[in-house]
């Protein structure tokens, strides 16, 4: 009977020690996890409504971006010591595209290459066909067979006109020639001279077609390019073209 009690009360003093271990323990330990003083951290799901939508609102909104610091200043920017100052437009390097030119010869266009290489970004070579006079000549109309030509011919040899020949082929078929000249003040002289004597001789400019070459290039400066200091032919000339 004795031991029947003891062990009830061991019970009932396990169940109390436990109450108490449980119960009035929460106090003493809550303010262990933080230094004195500090606030305990909670998360926001743990606070009530209010709590939370007064925290919120003590959040500060971004600030809204000014128009004034949008807006690109006329204004020249201040100058920081030992900085340096921006270059001016009068300083800064022109870039202009150009063609040189005529070259008489390919071999005269790769030597001006050659030479002209280290002052440009780029360059290039083109040849056109251009037509240039080779004289003018003066001739009789053509005639409507060869033995009508030779008959005018004999007709000149009998006014003591010398120096002409009947075309046999080509274009100019069964026509009498008078001459080829290069200065046209010495074609219309012998122009005169035939027509006094009775032809209806005539004066035509012979043309000829022949290449010539550019170089088209780009210089590092154009401002401070000087081209002649490299090429010495006073028959090349420069001018503005199409920059490629």
């Amino acid at each position: 009977m004795f031991l029947r009690l003891l062990f009830v009360l061991l019970i009932a003093l396990n169940i109390a020690v436990g109450a108490w271990l449980l119960l009035g323990q929460n106090d003493t330990h809550k303010h262990f996890a933080t230094d004195p003083g500090v606030p305990k951290l909670r998360m926001l799901s743990e606070l009530p409504p209010a709590t939370s939508v007064a925290r919120a609102a003590s959040v500060p909104a971004p600030p809204e971006p000014s128009t004034s610091a949008a807006a690109p200043s006329s204004a020249p920017a201040a100058s920081v010591p030992g900085s340096k100052p921006a270059p001016s437009e009068s300083n800064a390097l022109s870039y202009a595209c150009m063609a040189l030119g005529p070259f008489a010869t390919q071999e005269d266009l790769r030597i001006a290459r050659n030479a002209l290489t280290p002052q440009v970004q780029r360059m290039r070579a083109r040849q056109e066909q251009i037509t240039q006079p080779r004289g003018w000549w003066i001739h009789l109309p053509p005639s409507a067979s060869h033995a009508a030509a030779l008959a005018q011919a004999r007709q000149l040899g009998a006014h003591n006109i010398q120096d002409y020949f009947v075309v046999g082929s080509g274009d100019n078929q069964n026509t009498v020639s008078l001459g080829l000249f290069k200065d046209p003040a010495n074609a219309r002289k012998r122009r005169d001279e035939i027509v006094a004597a009775g032809f209806p001789a005539q004066m035509s400019e012979r043309t000829e077609t022949v290449p010539e070459y550019w170089l088209d290039l780009v210089p590092v400066d154009s401002g401070h390019f000087d081209w002649r200091s490299k090429i010495h032919d006073p028959a090349i000339g420069s001018h503005s073209t199409g920059c490629f």
